[in-house]
């Protein structure tokens, strides 16, 4: 009699990439003071999807706007699924995110009252493989505090060489 392999509790099969970064923004923790983040989901057509599974996105130059009520991800590059030939989608049409309605409220109210900033900062897939996209309400900086970033990231760095170094 030979053991079968056990299932997760959950009876739903363990999916491949979840937990799996698509796409990160690098820059934006460098470019803002980052105040508060949440998890939201992405209305995406099927060819992005497959895309996506691929691996191949780019959020860098993007940001989140309020429009008429709704979040948007504007300047998201989301690359064309070759196989999806005539049925593809644009690469860097606006996508709509899906938040909550207290979630957007407080958004909105951070944009139009104090003066902030929506950002992504990542897009991946979570455990039941569903594209979630990871915004930041951040206030931007000026040159003189992204100097004292590089600064303190300069000294973090060179302290663990020391301590590695003296160990």
């Amino acid at each position: 009699m030979t053991a079968r392999p056990q299932r997760p509790a959950s009876n739903r099969p363990v999916n491949p990439s979840a937990g799996k970064v698509v796409a990160e923004n690098r820059r934006a923790r460098f470019d803002y003071a980052i105040e508060d983040t949440l998890e939201a989901g992405l209305m995406l057509t099927g060819s992005e999807v497959k895309s996506l599974r691929a691996g191949r996105a780019n959020i860098a130059e993007s940001y989140a706007a309020p429009e008429h009520g709704e979040l948007w991800l504007i300047n998201g590059y989301i690359p064309e699924y070759g196989p999806a030939n005539r049925f593809n989608h644009e690469p860097r049409r606006k996508r709509k995110i899906l938040v909550k309605r207290r979630e957007l409220a407080k958004l909105m109210a951070a944009v139009q009252r104090e003066g902030r900033t929506i950002v992504p900062l990542k897009i991946y897939w979570n455990d039941r493989g569903i594209a979630k996209l990871s915004l930041a309400i951040a206030k931007g900086k000026k040159a003189a505090d992204k100097r004292d970033t590089s600064k303190e990231r300069d000294w973090k760095r060179e302290q663990g060489r020391l301590l590695r170094d003296k160990g």
